[in-house]
């Protein structure tokens, strides 16, 4: 996928139209609280991809208009809350420590 403005939007509005999935998905479940929903690892493994399209994006030096920018700001604000639950780019799973896993399941 090449990087574009085009693209960053779509991504975003995936994100957005999932979100709004996510929370139906937990209020059909009997109204679990999303933080307890085990989709909440993919949510954050999709808004670190979207973070660091938008931050490639800003390096490439193409004009990137006010309100896309601000999307940009919002998403690395949220982002910033869930890091802790993507998934871990470096280790395997069977290669971590038992604290290690359990931080990364948030347990």
């Amino acid at each position: 996928m090449s990087i574009s403005i085009q693209n960053y939007i779509k991504l975003a509005n995936f994100y957005n139209e999932m979100s709004r999935v996510l929370s139906a998905v937990c209020v059909e479940k009997g109204g679990i609280a999303l933080e307890n929903y085990v989709g909440r690892f993919f949510a954050a493994d999709v808004l670190e991809y979207i973070v660091e399209y938008g931050n490639r994006l800003k390096k490439s030096g193409v004009q990137i208009d006010a309100a896309v920018l601000d999307v940009m700001n919002l998403f690395e604000k949220q982002f910033e809350k869930v890091k802790n639950l993507v998934t871990p780019n470096q280790k395997p799973i069977y290669e971590m420590s038992l604290e290690e896993f359990e931080k990364i399941m948030n347990i």
